[in-house]
């Protein structure tokens, strides 16, 4: 049996220039981010989807099903409400983490979310993993408490690193629910619907947190207006939408890999940006960290692929 990642005779240049923008947009969305302190995070998250939704009309509108299409083709509302809710919380604890520890850390930690859905795919869907996926696990969980200790230790000008790697850590637990219900979603919705629906819902909840949370819609500057129109142009339309278009051709597994450049990427812009140069303690755990993210998801996906016949 032989596993076949990639689909013979596919448009190799435009995958590969896709990728490579979408990858860029995923490492500067932190960057972009760090631009906008000054603002409530979970005004940029609302910022964030609110742009992207009005960025997706005019691709939505000549596609779209009602909801009484999309209920009849077998897609949940409420599913997709909860999956924006989701979505919505996920940004907001991911922004919130750069707001207190650096982009390398919040990069990396928000990127663990690999190894959570194996744990979560295990205690609710009882599926059954070998040990090496279990190892690369525990080597993501050590290198996760280390970054941690790490941070603290070393401080620098970040005013709670401990608090903004929970945030981030925080923002990957959700993001597996996300995750989840989107590819229950997806076997029934098409890509337009169900992004349209998901990010409109997203942006709902951050709206509406941070009127709780503010008593009323904060005094935004054109710089916070500017960041979140970048954001949902660049990591969440052109990011994702190029993982997306890409997953036709290449195989889950090096997809889910190679978001892991994000981190990389974005701890090389934050060194030469804003002088972010992580301790030496810390890169270790960075390292711990995406290997063993690495070693878990490479392995579970070669164990389902090793399934299926040749054709």
């Amino acid at each position: 049996m032989t596993t076949v990642h990639i689909t013979p005779g596919y448009p190799k240049v435009k995958v590969i220039t896709l990728l490579t923008i979408g990858l860029i947009t995923f490492g500067a969305a932190p960057i972009l981010v760090k631009y906008a302190t000054d603002v409530q995070p979970m005004a940029l998250a609302a910022l964030r989807t609110i742009f992207a939704v009005i960025i997706l009309i005019p691709f939505w509108l000549p596609k779209r099903k009602s909801l009484s299409e999309l209920k009849t083709a077998g897609v949940s509302a409420r599913m997709m409400l909860l999956a924006g809710f989701c979505l919505g919380l996920h940004f907001t604890f991911w922004i919130a983490s750069l707001h207190y520890t650096s982009v390398a850390s919040a990069s990396v930690l928000v990127t663990i979310h690999p190894v959570m859905l194996i744990v979560a795919e295990s205690l609710i869907f009882k599926r059954r993993f070998r040990g090496l996926v279990w190892i690369g696990v525990f080597l993501a969980c050590i290198g996760s408490v280390v970054l941690g200790f790490a941070d603290q230790a070393d401080g620098g000008d970040f005013e709670n690193p401990v608090l903004g790697n929970a945030l981030a850590f925080t923002a990957a637990i959700i993001f597996v629910f996300y995750f989840m219900l989107g590819r229950k979603i997806r076997q029934k919705a098409e890509w337009i619907d169900y992004v349209f629906h998901v990010y409109l819902h997203a942006a709902i909840t951050c709206g509406i947190l941070t009127l709780i949370w503010a008593g009323g819609w904060p005094t935004l500057s054109l710089s916070a207006v500017m960041v979140g129109i970048a954001l949902a142009a660049g990591p969440t339309i052109i990011g994702h939408g190029s993982m997306n278009y890409a997953v036709k051709y290449i195989s889950p597994t090096i997809l889910s890999t190679l978001i892991l450049s994000e981190a990389v990427i974005a701890a090389i812009a934050a060194y030469f940006l804003f002088d972010e140069m992580p301790s030496a303690l810390s890169i270790s755990a960075m390292v711990i960290i995406m290997s063993g993210v690495a070693m878990s998801w490479l392995k579970r996906q070669n164990n389902r692929k090793a399934m299926k016949p040749d054709k």
